[in-house]
């Protein structure tokens, strides 16, 4: 049976299943359950006691099409020139294929992917199990220099470099059995599409993409043509750290001149995701554009609503309504028309997941779906969604139809409100604030949030956490070009802006108690029926926020936030505090910023 997985054996077998029954219990006890091991190699000796028509009990996959009369088009693509503009010349190449055989591909070839009992793939990315952001590179090259916000963020890279490290995965590539190429689309509105080929050794790589990107029609992908962006994933081969510009064996190196993204070091699949979507942050710019990192949802009558927010915030469970229907959950455009989505799936967190808190995407969970660096029982094949012991951050990737309210197409009309999300841990912000476009501006740029205690020992206190346009890791320009783009946008369309507290109130985190998710829904649904745009409002000072004083299904005195407090003084102290990191983490936008914008800081107090 070789590497070939318990379940596909199974599969093959099951015309021989009264022999299995008729085998001592022992034996069909070792055929059920395999090795004990990741691998799920299964005991040879099964197979003679089987007495199987063929020796290995399983074909190649081109035998299987000679067998079962299968179209290649869809799987083995039997051209491999398609690769050779690129120097690659691999035996075989599949491509965009289905998605049960990337399952099978993946459990033979792939170590530890298995077919959990929901039906979702689960996999494994190696020693990485998170983004690489210090590994990240842009090349510095003549034509798109002057756009790039460089920084800690956009590292600079030589072009020399770049094309090393290109090579090097191109090297690896060849040396490859078999590739797996998914042909597909960045980008619901066909004005603003990129053609996307993804060039992976990993059929979880494939199957991923497959998930994240808009998938073609046989027509579409018939006529396809050249990609516009390339992603070489020669992921499971290291840089060389002696590379110029190498800090380590993982590189994420992107060129915008090339449009090609290149990584080495790294299985984590959502490198792949967030390169292209750093690709959108360039280019979209350059149109008028708006790129966001938000979700979005539509109501029945045609209003959209944007949620900008970092992670913990809230912005997948708010965006998920059963009134609504889903848009996207993390990566959008604003345009001239309307909004669209960039992605064909979604990738969420599957740390602590439950059908009680999200059942939408916990249903989601099935055949097709991706389940990353997850723990499972060896004999039911069930996930633990609560065991964290290989990652805080395992992930379910899915394509968006697995969403029962999702829209057919990824698109909608212009935006009426503009949601920020924050996890305000020191208990100093308002359930929610009415912002002017200045504001708006203001926060987007700040893009803040705060990291709790409790994890680490020693930490008691909460800390504030700064990423501009809620996205920093992802954006190419100087935050206030995107800024500039939503104040345009707000403005010229009308839009309504919101800064909605999903924290705590009644003091900081370890003394007040978190916002519930009861009353903060009914503040979003104050916002989506209009009750909040009618309503009287107040000044909260040292934030200068438009406070609502009533809000249907909220208890007004949570409104306030240091109503809710019993040290009106501590309170207070707390309030100063985060304005000041506020204006301290703003200092490094000052240059380039309208003094409108600079003029939305809070104003501490004496």
């Amino acid at each position: 049976g070789g590497g070939a997985s318990k379940l596909t054996m199974l599969r093959h077998l099951r015309t021989s299943f009264r022999t299995l029954r008729a085998c001592s219990a022992s034996t069909r006890a070792m055929a059920f359950r395999g090795e004990r091991k990741f691998s799920s190699v299964t005991d040879p000796s099964i197979f003679r006691q089987l007495k199987p028509s063929k020796p290995d009990a399983f074909l190649d996959h081109e035998e299987m099409l000679k067998v079962h009369k299968h179209d290649t088009t869809m799987n083995l693509h039997l051209d491999t020139s398609l690769l050779e503009p690129e120097g690659i010349h691999p035996d075989k190449i599949y491509r965009n294929s289905s998605v049960g055989l990337l399952y099978e591909h993946a459990c033979k070839f792939e170590k530890g992917s298995i077919i959990a009992s929901n039906g979702a793939l689960v996999a494994y990315s190696g020693d990485k199990r998170g983004r690489c952001p210090l590994d990240k590179r842009v090349v510095d090259e003549p034509t798109t220099s002057k756009d790039v916000w460089w920084g800690a963020i956009n590292i600079k890279l030589p072009e020399a470099s770049f094309m090393t490290n290109r090579e090097r995965a191109i090297d690896y590539l060849n040396t490859r059995d078999r590739l797996y190429v998914i042909d597909a689309f960045g980008g619901a509105d066909p004005k603003y599409r990129l053609k996307v080929r993804v060039i992976t050794s990993r059929a979880y790589h494939a199957l991923f993409m497959h998930n994240m990107l808009i998938r073609p029609t046989e027509e579409e992908l018939a006529d396809f043509g050249d990609p516009d962006f390339t992603i070489f994933n020669a992921g499971e081969f290291p840089a060389n750290r002696y590379t110029e510009g190498m800090t380590s064996s993982t590189s994420v190196s992107l060129s915008f001149a090339r449009r090609e993204l290149v990584i080495l070091g790294t299985q984590y699949a959502g490198e792949m995701k967030k390169g292209l979507f750093t690709l959108f942050n360039y280019l979209m710019p350059k149109q008028g554009v708006l790129s966001m990192h938000a979700s979005a949802n539509e109501g029945k009558d045609g209003d959209v609503s944007i949620f900008f927010g970092l992670s913990g915030t809230g912005k997948t469970t708010l965006s998920s309504d059963p009134e609504r229907l889903l848009i996207g959950d993390d990566e959008h455009c604003w345009t001239d028309d309307g909004v669209f989505n960039i992605e064909g799936g979604c990738y969420a967190k599957a740390i602590n997941l439950s059908r009680e808190q999200e059942p939408d995407i916990y249903d989601a969970a099935k055949f097709g779906a991706v389940l990353e660096n997850v723990k499972y029982d060896l004999n039911t094949r069930d996930i633990d969604y609560k065991d964290n012991s290989l990652t805080e951050n395992p992930r379910l990737s899915y394509p968006i139809d697995h969403i029962h309210n999702a829209k057919p197409v990824s698109t909608g009309p212009l935006p009426k409100n503009v949601i920020m999300l924050t996890c305000d841990a020191f208990g100093v912000l308002p359930p929610v604030s009415k912002l002017t476009p200045e504001q708006a501006m203001y926060h987007f740029m700040s893009g803040y949030t705060a990291k709790v205690a409790g994890t680490e020992v020693g930490v008691k206190e909460p800390s504030a956490t700064f990423s501009a346009c809620f996205g920093a890791p992802f954006i190419v320009w100087h935050p206030s070009k995107y800024a500039e783009l939503l104040a345009e946008r707000v403005q010229k369309h009308g839009a309504h802006c919101w800064l909605v507290n999903t924290g705590w109130t009644g003091g900081p985190y370890g003394e007040g108690k978190r916002l519930s998710l009861k009353h903060t829904r009914s503040i979003i649904d104050g916002i989506h029926h209009g009750d909040l745009e009618k309503a009287e409002y107040e000044i909260l000072p040292i934030f200068n926020l438009a406070v609502p004083k009533s809000c249907p299904k909220v208890p007004t005195d949570i409104l306030n936030p240091r109503n809710t407090w019993d040290d009106k003084a501590a309170h207070d102290r707390q309030a100063n505090h985060l304005a000041n990191l506020f204006i301290e983490n703003f200092k490094s936008f000052e240059e380039g910023t309208a003094q409108a914008i600079l003029d939305a800081a809070p104003t501490p107090q004496a």
